[in-house]
């Protein structure tokens, strides 16, 4: 076993804390990972609180991994020495799902989570706020010469998850997107649907971060707040990805479809959405969901980003500042991911 330092939660009131944990030894296709970088996603903040249920305490989280490949099991062959490498929300799947052959493991029937999860052994699985942490080979992903490690790591979850709804949906040339909220995942979505050549349009609740929003390669950009919005663009996307972790008026936002248009959600609110059915009916319109993607998308995802010289805008923080980083990011004082510099553990 590998005694690694952390930050933990042991209580859904506590603050994370520094401590220590330990990594299993490496097996015969692990892969050992120097953490130099962990990102911090609202999600952690939800599993900490226990706002999707009480997770198992003691609890290190983040999925959003890149580092430096420390040492390898006798078997490896995807990953060696040095090699710059990252983990994203998933550790392992069961690898025998109709969905895992499929290449779908973020859809696993028993999925395997970073942290907070049952692994194989039996152990509970803890993230990335740490110094290392061996993962199965088939579960880390190379992370392409051009982005910055530090970049990078939030690609892992709010990359991922913008990246394959508009794969799944086909944005690009010719398809009108848009954006709804300009956080950790909405920034992501523009930068990708912009370079997959997507004319953009950013719905946010005012015009804050209209600047920001056209830097990052957005063509239009709306406050929602204005009842004449909804008026002005009527009809007039092929494809809405909804960012948002809050309760919006999800049949408003419908009928901004074009026939054929589809609403998805990548945000999770905590509480149900209510749709007007006819508002669907009237366009042929879908009102959908996505989780990240799986590992051989995750991969595309990146290599991508390094073709396009995309990485997520980022504040890089030492470990001592993570409380004060999670309250920020609940009162949205960000722009636009908090990255741990795990050095500092």
């Amino acid at each position: 076993m590998l005694t690694t330092n952390a930050y933990a939660v042991t209580s859904a009131t506590g603050d994370l804390v520094p401590t220590t944990i330990e990594r299993r030894d490496i097996g015969p296709h692990d892969v050992l990972i120097d953490i130099k970088f962990a990102g911090i996603c609202q999600t952690d903040i939800h599993m900490v609180r226990g706002v999707w249920g009480p997770p198992s305490y003691p609890l290190t989280p983040g999925h959003e991994i890149a580092g430096i490949v420390a040492e390898v099991g006798s078997e490896v062959s995807k990953h060696k020495v040095g090699d710059r490498v990252g983990v994203g929300c998933m550790v392992n799947s069961c690898r025998e799902c109709a969905n895992c052959l499929k290449g779908e493991e973020q859809y696993c029937l028993k999925g395997i989570a970073t942290y907070g999860a049952v692994d194989r052994d039996g152990s509970i699985t803890q993230g990335g706020y740490s110094t290392h942490v061996v993962v199965t080979e088939d579960f880390v992903v190379t992370i392409p010469e051009g982005i910055g490690l530090d970049a990078a790591a939030p690609l892992l979850c709010a990359g991922i998850t913008t990246y394959s709804p508009l794969r799944h949906w086909g944005a690009g040339p010719g398809k009108k997107v848009a954006v709804v909220g300009l956080g950790g995942l909405g920034h992501m979505a523009v930068k990708l649907a912009h370079a997959m050549g997507a004319e953009v349009t950013v719905l946010s609740q005012s015009l804050k971060k209209q600047e920001d929003g056209l830097r990052l390669g957005a063509d239009a950009y709306y406050a929602t707040s204005d009842p004449g919005t909804f008026e002005q663009l009527a009809g007039t996307f092929d494809l809405i990805v909804n960012t948002v972790s809050a309760s919006i008026d999800i049949s408003s936002y419908l009928q901004l479809l074009a026939l054929d248009g589809t609403m998805v959600n990548v945000g999770v609110p905590t509480e149900p959405l209510p749709v007007n059915v006819f508002n669907l009916i009237i366009g042929r319109r879908s009102f959908a969901g996505s989780l990240i993607g799986g590992i051989r998308q995750t991969q595309e995802m990146l290599d991508f980003c390094a073709e396009h010289g995309i990485g997520a805008e980022i504040e890089v923080i030492p470990a001592n500042k993570i409380n004060d980083a999670y309250e920020r990011v609940l009162a949205s004082d960000v722009r636009y991911r908090f990255v741990i510099d795990t050095g500092t553990l």
